[in-house]
């Protein structure tokens, strides 16, 4: 078992610029279309982590020549996908539902598991939607076996998506590669986290797909080749958005250096976020500045866009001096762990009042105490109690290492940033 880790306490406010890693989603996504495009290509500025070494050791498996140096990630020029294979999913959702829709392309038998957690996320709507499309798929959830046929009929077929946008996406960037294109359409209750499956499209179609997308809940893609692209990863939005709440929560002022002008990450949302809830906010060409308030106010805002920035937002609810409500993010109950049922447990047990409605939380403001802080193997409640640290002291968070999902250095750049050493 990992030795628990002190969050370290500001001992004023916290003053300081970094710079966060690229894009997990992004680079995910470019690695798929990279291998799809069976074309030499290179992504700059990639991530390195857990979920993308997860994703190349995928393409590897199926016969894509990778090769890593650094943030540099090159693909080579490549045939059909092949099997057998075997692919470890880890708890990466982006491998285990973006990964399946390729492997009905090899030929051969591509098996797919991952940890522990992993075989409890759902997953049986990418793969009853690939049974659909002409697949020959066995078993509901991780583990399962995909029996590559070199291709899929394709065509159209009906989800439920409500429970991640990553049933789109990974069904979308494959899309241009069955026989008949694709056209997704969703039945159910809203899509959460859009702007994901908006990056899927627009990368998509500078991949010179076809994609149309102009009828509500609605997504044709068009048979027809990936073309290579070398792409250019941007900053990890949804990363950087601890850093700019540790300004939020000790009324200090920290730069997010390369934000871009204009993106689809969901992570750029934290910007009017932070606005609410009392913090300034200023875009220059330096990058993002938050400047935290003298007291930290609740908000009553739906994250159903944006789930992935819950741990974040809660974390500064639990600091603010009025109540606030999250709301439209039920779907967080599905994520590396059940996020609403794991931020309740963690806030209440360090003195919190927390509690779960049925789309969200309700959080209001109680002194709180230090304490141990799980984290659940997921990166994102990890760095949350990292946050909480900032201004209660004596919170230590039980592995801090999970934050090596999406940003291995996190201790080292939270440390820094904090004046505290690396």
């Amino acid at each position: 078992m990992p030795q628990p880790w002190s969050a370290p306490l500001a001992a004023a406010p916290v003053q300081g610029t970094t710079t966060v890693p690229g894009s997990k989603s992004i680079t995910n996504r470019a690695l798929v279309l990279a291998a799809l495009s069976g074309r030499p290509t290179t992504t700059t500025g990639a991530l390195r982590s857990r979920d993308a070494d997860l994703m190349v050791a995928a393409l590897r498996a199926l016969g894509v020549p990778v090769e890593v140096e650094g943030t540099t990630i090159r693909t080579g020029a490549h045939g059909p996908l092949a099997g057998p294979a075997a692919v470890d999913c880890g708890l990466a959702g982006t491998v285990m539902r973006f990964v399946p829709p390729m492997a009905v392309l090899a030929e051969g038998r591509v098996d797919f598991d991952g940890d522990p957690r992993a075989r409890e996320r759902p997953m049986g709507t990418v793969l009853g939607a690939l049974r659909a499309l002409g697949a020959e798929v066995t078993g509901d959830a991780l583990p399962f076996t995909v029996e590559g046929r070199g291709g899929v009929p394709g065509g159209a077929v009906t989800i439920d998506a409500s429970a991640s946008s990553q049933f789109v996406s990974g069904l979308l960037l494959s899309g241009a590669a069955y026989e008949r294109g694709l056209t997704v359409r969703h039945d159910g209750a809203p899509v959460p986290s859009m702007p994901h499956i908006d990056m899927t499209v627009a990368m998509l179609r500078t991949a010179g797909v076809v994609v149309d997308d102009s009828e509500p809940d609605t997504w044709r893609v068009e048979p027809g080749p990936i073309a290579p692209v070398d792409w250019v990863v941007e900053p990890d939005l949804s990363n950087a958005t601890p850093f700019l709440a540790a300004a939020a929560a000790t009324g200090g002022e920290v730069t997010v250096t390369g934000w871009p002008a204009a993106t689809t990450q969901p992570g750029d949302h934290f910007r009017g976020i932070l606005e609410l809830m009392g913090a300034e906010v200023e875009l220059t060409a330096g990058g993002l500045t938050a400047r935290g308030p003298e007291r930290l106010r609740g908000v009553d805002v739906d994250l159903r866009e944006v789930g992935e920035l819950t741990p974040t937002v809660a974390a500064l609810a639990a600091l603010a001096d009025s109540p606030s409500r999250l709301r439209g993010i039920a779907h967080l109950r599905g994520h590396e762990t059940d996020r609403l049922a794991a931020l309740v447990a963690e806030l209440t047990a360090l003195g919190g009042r927390a509690e779960e409605t049925e789309d969200g939380l309700v959080i209001r403001p109680a002194p709180l105490r230090g304490g141990l802080w799980h984290a659940y193997a997921d990166h994102r409640m990890a760095t949350a109690g990292a946050i909480v640290g900032l201004v209660v002291p004596g919170v230590s968070v039980d592995d801090i290492g999970t934050t090596a999902k999406t940003m291995p250095d996190f201790p080292a750049m939270w440390s820094a940033l904090l004046g505290a050493g690396a």
